[in-house]
């Protein structure tokens, strides 16, 4: 009788690297530094416990990939975000078309909400919440003014915080016409 030979998987170590990262990160967002184990990135990210300890040796060097790659989820957002506004012609619009298309990928909007809510109890992760702050702040003043940016910015944490809390779908025109009396000068 032959033996039925399975395929050879194609070997990504970079794949599995990022893997590895992106569950660090989700763990440190549910269950906060000082709990992340190699065990639980292990699992969340569905490889063998060796594999973390094989790419990131020491506990540290786990935790550091994880908030690494939390950084790399905000630039990335802000950088989509900047450059919607950019080709925007009606900003508040364009403000709750960005809102509304981040919520409805829910699961990334969770994992990221739970980041940036993570820094309250995890000092590391401070510098990842005031990146999304000053960086939407940011793209919101080269269209407005610092005050309107702040006020804005303040809406878009509430609206994606109640939202995610209650799942209660996003009333878009609502949202619309709050940041067009924001937006006012």
């Amino acid at each position: 009788m032959t033996a039925i030979r399975r395929p050879a998987r194609a070997r990504d170590p970079e794949g599995r690297r990022r893997a590895i990262a992106i569950a660090a990160a989700q763990v440190i967002a549910e269950v906060g530094v000082g709990r992340t184990t190699h065990r639980a990135v292990a699992a969340r990210a569905d490889v063998p416990l060796g594999a973390t300890t094989y790419y990131f040796p020491h506990l540290a060097d786990l935790v550091a990939a994880g908030l690494a790659q939390a950084h790399t989820f905000g630039e990335a957002l802000i950088a989509e975000w900047a450059a919607h506004l950019e080709e925007a012609t009606e900003l508040s619009r364009a403000l709750t078309r960005l809102v509304t298309d981040y919520l409805a990928d829910r699961p990334r909007a969770l994992m990221e909400s739970e980041l940036y809510l993570a820094a309250a109890r995890e000092p590391a992760l401070r510098d990842l919440a005031r990146r999304w702050i000053g960086g939407l702040q940011d793209l919101v003043a080269a269209r407005t003014d610092s005050d309107t940016a702040y006020a804005v910015i303040a809406l878009v944490d509430g609206v994606i915080t109640q939202h995610l809390a209650t799942g209660v779908q996003i009333d878009a025109p609502r949202l619309e016409a709050a940041f067009t009396r924001l937006c006012r000068r």
